[in-house]
């Protein structure tokens, strides 16, 4: 017998009433899949670059309301949103594995029609490293023909990074005096920073607070360098090392920055213990 799901008291019409089409403007979403040449792979291509930019869409709304939960200490909802952030990259990590069923000779068949669009120059993903900490000013000029995307950035390094808030929230809690993370400028480790989180991981009994709150730190920077490091191996089985569509050295800009570290400290107190 088919199954009715009328006679179980679903709802079958929406003249005039909000469908599931309409609440998540479907329409507009799904029209936006659309390739530039025939070739088969670049509906993929596209896809994966589109359902990642809507994940990051997530994750700059978590770690916003993170930042600004920590600036009150509303520790709870903090660890709640950061492990949500870690888990967004879990998802960012699974979808390269579904780009590199892409072969490079299938990649080539639609390459010359990305004209120099690439993903270093996706503003979603340069403010989540803004707002982490990562922020290098010399790639604001990339989003200079864009007025609203720039001035979105520029609004983002008027305020304190994550990490700068955590630092804060560390020192007051050891009743110490630390340096600040530099606001505008890629964070380098402080010794003294440095320190103080060893004294963290020394006693977590004594700083359980603090000492959650640099674990998920850690377990989200986790999660971001293996998206990294999948970025770049994908984009080494596909195109090798030849440039990027950006005119970027391509793999081996891409393996740089898998040497910049968010919360070098964090990292680096593991070998003090």
């Amino acid at each position: 017998m088919a199954e009715n799901p009328e006679q179980d008291g679903a709802r079958m019409s929406f003249d005039g009433a909000m469908s599931y089409v309409d609440y998540l403007a479907l329409d507009p979403i799904l029209g936006a899949s659309r390739p530039l040449s025939n070739a088969h792979d670049e509906m993929l291509f596209i896809i994966q670059h589109q359902t990642s930019e809507l994940w990051m869409r997530l994750a700059l709304h978590e770690l916003d309301a993170a930042r600004g939960a920590l600036q009150t200490a509303d520790f709870p909802p903090v660890f709640k949103m950061l492990t949500r952030v870690a888990r967004i990259f879990e998802q960012l990590n699974g979808a390269w594995d579904v780009l590199r069923t892409m072969t490079p000779s299938e990649y080539t068949a639609f390459r010359e029609d990305l004209g120099q669009s690439s993903g270093f120059q996706s503003h979603q993903y340069r403010l989540i490293e803004y707002i982490l900490g990562n922020r290098n000013l010399a790639m604001m000029k990339v989003h200079e023909h864009r007025k609203d995307l720039h001035a979105m950035l520029q609004q983002e390094l008027t305020q304190p990074s994550l990490y700068e808030v955590a630092v804060d929230h560390l020192g007051r809690g050891l009743g110490l005096n630390l340096p600040a993370p530099v606001r505008d400028a890629p964070h380098t480790a402080q010794p003294a920073i440095e320190d103080a989180w060893a004294q963290i991981y020394r006693d977590p009994q004594a700083h359980w607070t603090l000492y959650e709150l640099a674990e998920k730190l850690v377990d989200l920077e986790d999660y971001f360098r293996r998206w990294r490091f999948n970025h770049v191996t994908t984009v080494e089985r596909i195109i090798g090392f030849k440039r990027g569509t950006g005119g970027t050295s391509g793999v081996q800009y891409l393996r740089r920055m898998l040497e910049v570290e968010l919360f070098p400290e964090l990292w680096n107190v593991r070998g003090q213990l």
